[in-house]
């Protein structure tokens, strides 16, 4: 569990940094406060430090590592699933014009429906205060959130683009791009560079990543484990 960038365990790197407020656990392993998030990491891959993450593992429920190497055994879990995803970062972003339809700043007014869209359209683990870890955007439909995406992780220097989805009766109107691009652009005018992770096999969603300026920069392991 050596890292050479802090985007070789971006978990660990965030929990332990900016977002160490979220965290729960020690030295030795963190997880995210379970109402954000499901993700977590140890220190390395010594004794003391697996049996600390194993011990974050909730009796009825499950944690997510994500890492540049996939973890070792983890002695009290089972490994529920492994995937390799692209972890992807933007040094900038392509030209665009402005899109024909507006976006709005998301509140806590709206967590409600970003929660019950996530759930409807599945972009990645979403829980009841996942919404919180940053700034989201959207757009609406008649008053109804009908396409979001925001910020999760944030490493010292990174920040997440995360929780992008919209409303199958809404796909194909440039929502999904336009919001990214958003995101992405306050993420850059920070000073910060923007990052995200998508599943090697989802090529449509990579196209359009690369579309508006993200590159591969090394395939993630991530591991979904629960007691065991």
């Amino acid at each position: 569990m050596q890292a050479h960038h802090p985007l070789d365990r971006p978990i660990w790197s965030a929990l332990t940094t900016r977002q160490a407020g979220l965290a729960v656990g020690d030295g030795r392993a963190v997880r995210l406060a379970a109402d954000y998030g499901l993700f977590a990491a140890a220190a390395d891959a010594g004794s003391d430090s697996l049996a600390a993450l194993a011990a974050l593992v909730p009796a009825q429920g499950e944690v997510a590592l994500v890492e540049a190497d996939e973890p070792p055994a983890i002695p009290g879990t089972a490994v529920v699933s492994r995937a390799i995803v692209w972890q992807m970062t933007a040094e900038g972003l392509t030209p665009d014009e402005p899109p024909g339809f507006s976006i709005v700043a998301l509140t806590e007014a709206d967590a409600p429906q970003m929660l019950a869209l996530a759930t409807l359209t599945r972009p990645g683990p979403f829980f009841a205060r996942t919404h919180q870890l940053g700034d989201f955007v959207g757009v609406k439909a008649e008053g109804r959130l009908v396409a979001m995406a925001g910020e999760r992780m944030k490493p010292t220097g990174f920040t997440e683009v995360s929780g992008v989805c919209t409303h199958p009766d809404h796909r194909g109107r440039g929502y999904a791009g336009a919001l990214m691009r958003m995101v992405a652009a306050r993420i850059l005018a920070r000073g910060e560079m923007p990052f995200l992770h998508a599943y090697a096999s989802n090529t449509g969603a990579i196209g359009l990543y690369e579309s508006l300026g993200f590159a591969l920069r090394r395939e993630i392991a991530m591991t979904v484990l629960i007691r065991g």
